[in-house]
């Protein structure tokens, strides 16, 4: 698989077979994403690897903090606080998509709710991935970041495992840091679950259209 190949492969997998992921792919698909560009080379990623008993206990209490408490704040304002177009348009379409292939109407606030709430358990995968910086980095680092959480998804698929990254395990900084040890000043990027696809999964088998590239790009000579 070459490098544009795998940018096309790479997707949001949502749905993940019962096995486990080796620590020796992980720490190879973390050998290669290292890599990644930073500005000066301050390489400000902080990663913590989660599985087994730590993970359960962590996704159930981010369960359990969702039912009780509603959605969380990440440690940052992810989203625009008033969406406007053409972006409004687009995260309805990607929303309309998946619940479409679930086959949950818009009605089933049950249905959804409990599709929602998958996010916390990072679909089941057998691994979180949870990406840290430290509080005294600025805006380039998030930059940085980026380009080390794209370089960790191309990786994985390499090596045979699918990936989603996934804002909504950030929505609870403050439980996440005191479970794996982390300081309350610590940022909270985002969480990645990580495992091998099951591709029998209907919401697996879908893709959100990109715009063409004349939509977003202007030549000058």
């Amino acid at each position: 698989m070459n490098i544009t190949e795998a940018l096309l492969a790479r997707k949001s997998t949502r749905a993940f077979l019962e096995k486990e992921v080796s620590q020796e792919k992980i720490i190879r698909l973390l050998e290669a994403a290292r890599h990644a560009p930073s500005g000066t080379n301050a390489q400000p990623w902080q990663v913590a690897v989660v599985t087994g008993a730590k993970k359960g206990e962590l996704t159930q209490a981010m369960e359990r903090s969702f039912k009780e408490d509603g959605i969380g704040e990440m440690d940052y304002q992810y989203y625009p606080l008033k969406w406007q177009e053409p972006y409004n348009r687009r995260r309805v379409r990607c929303g309309a998509q998946l619940y479409s292939t679930l086959k949950i109407e818009r009605r089933d606030h049950a249905a959804r709710l409990q599709q929602w709430v998958a996010n916390y358990r990072a679909f089941d995968a057998p691994v979180i991935l949870f990406f840290f910086l430290d509080p005294i980095m600025k805006k380039g680092s998030f930059l940085d970041y980026g380009m080390f959480i794209q370089s960790v998804m191309l990786a994985a698929l390499d090596e045979g495992l699918a990936t989603c990254a996934q804002a909504a395990l950030g929505q609870y900084p403050q439980l996440v840091k005191k479970s794996l040890d982390y300081s309350d000043e610590t940022i909270l990027i985002c969480g990645m679950a990580l495992g091998y696809e099951d591709p029998e999964s209907a919401v697996n088998n879908y893709r959100t259209p990109r715009e063409e590239i004349e939509v977003f790009t202007k030549f000058f000579e």
